[in-house]
Formats: structure tokens, sequence, C-alpha cells
């Protein structure tokens, strides 16, 4: 398969274009950044749209504020696109919904392409029924262009369709604006951004007498390359012509 990799220049866009070149049954083509140039694998990173046309599958890594456009130019090409770009919350997918239509290829968002942060997800599923209330914290990189992340975004939607009510006994003021978080479907979400962090997240559960944490941590990036490759190896023949996360990809 012939691949390309929208967002090259970044950090996430560079990392998968090596890891794409390394793969034998994977055939890195083409790179693409409207912001950044550079070489990876002997590719030069161009700044034309046209430098992904003819590729099987794109691996879209750019910026929130152009992402949309550049899935359009896919679209347009038929390919099959991997989505790696963060902050598809519901509005954000019903537009892609209506971009993408019917194809022709296939698009996969995938909110986080790391396998444990995935079990995480699942995990806090089966807790959010069980308890009373639930919020988000994640850390990420001070370079993160948004907040909350995806995957803060993923998870207050997936507890909040199985748990809708929170139910505290007091609604708090917030004596300074932004105190208590974001609000994601009724769950709180707090976002930190720091040097030094990469990709962090904690779902407290609270209950009567007692409290249980889920918490998963990413130390390197390579964490996420695995994800990356299943993605790519199944986007081509998922049975919908849009579809989120890597979930069912794990039988889960």
């Amino acid at each position: 398969m012939n691949v390309g990799v929208s967002g090259a220049g970044g950090r996430m866009g560079s990392l998968a274009a090596a890891t794409i070149d390394a793969t034998p049954d994977l055939h890195l083509i083409a790179l693409y950044d409207q912001h950044t140039g550079g070489n990876i694998a002997g590719l030069t990173i161009g700044r034309d749209h046209e430098d992904l046309d003819g590729c099987d599958i794109i691996v879209e890594f750019s910026r929130p504020d152009s992402v949309m456009d550049n899935l359009s130019v896919w679209r347009s090409y038929g390919a099959n696109v991997v989505v790696g770009t963060s902050g598809f919350d519901d509005d954000r997918l019903a537009d892609l919904d209506e971009l993408w239509g019917k194809g022709p290829g296939n698009c996969l968002v995938v909110p986080n392409f790391s396998i444990g942060a995935v079990l995480m997800m699942t995990m806090a599923e089966i807790a959010a029924p069980h308890f009373a209330v639930a919020e988000i914290i994640e850390m990420h990189h001070d370079a993160k262009a948004d907040a909350p992340s995806g995957t803060a975004i993923a998870t207050a939607q997936k507890i909040s369709a199985l748990a809708p009510q929170q139910e505290r006994e007091v609604e708090s003021e917030e004596l300074h604006a932004g105190a208590l978080g974001a609000t994601v479907d009724n769950v709180r979400v707090h976002s930190v951004r720091l040097p030094g962090a990469i990709a962090h997240q904690t779902v407290v559960f609270g209950g009567e007498g007692e409290r249980l944490s889920i918490t998963h941590d990413t130390s390197d990036r390579s964490a996420f390359m695995p994800g990356v490759l299943l993605a790519v190896r199944s986007v081509p023949a998922q049975k919908q012509t849009l579809a989120v996360g890597l979930e069912r990809l794990l039988g889960l």
C-alpha cells in the first residue's frame, strides 16, 4: 500500500512517517506539510496538496484549523484516510460525515492511537454506570494546539452515554471562572498544558464512601505507533465509510 503523511513536519507526523517507512508491508511515497519543510526517509516534505495525489492511504496529522480543508482534498483524490488530528467532537464529526458522504475512500478518525489509552476509555465505560460522578483530568505538552484533548472529549462522551446524570450533593459556585473545568456532555474536564509532558489522562469516579481512579500515562510517542500501523492497515477494508476509534479493531 502506498502511504502519504499530511502534517509530516510535526512531532507525530514525522514519527509516523519514519515508522511507516520502516514497515515492510507499507510503502511511504509522499509527505505534505503546509507549515514546515524538511526531509524524512529521503523524501522532501512538500507544500502542495497534489504531492499526496496517488496515495492509497493518507495519514492526517495536520493542525485542527486546517484539517477539514485537507480532508476535503484527500476525499477528492479517492484516498483512504486515517485522521490523528485532535478536536473531533460531535459537531466536527457531523461536519466530516457530511463532507465525506459515501466516499470514495474510507475515513477513520482516531482520538488516541495508544492501545493503553483505548483500554483506559473502555474501563471508564465499564465503571461509569456504577458511580454518581466522574471527572477527567488530562495533561499534555505545552505545544498542543487545543484543549480538551480528543481523548478527553471521547472519554466524556462515552461516560455520559452510560451515566448522563452527574449526581453531586451541591453544585459549587466558581469564585474564579474556570475553576471547575470545562463541561463536555455533563462531564467535567480539566486540561493541563506543561513542558515536559506528553499525554496523560486520569478519570476519577466518586460514589458513596469510595473513589476509583483510572490513569493512563505516555512517556514516549513511540507508544502511538502500533496503533497508527493498525489503523493504516485496516482502513481500506473497514465496513463503514466513516468510523471512529480503534476499539473495534481491538475487539472491544
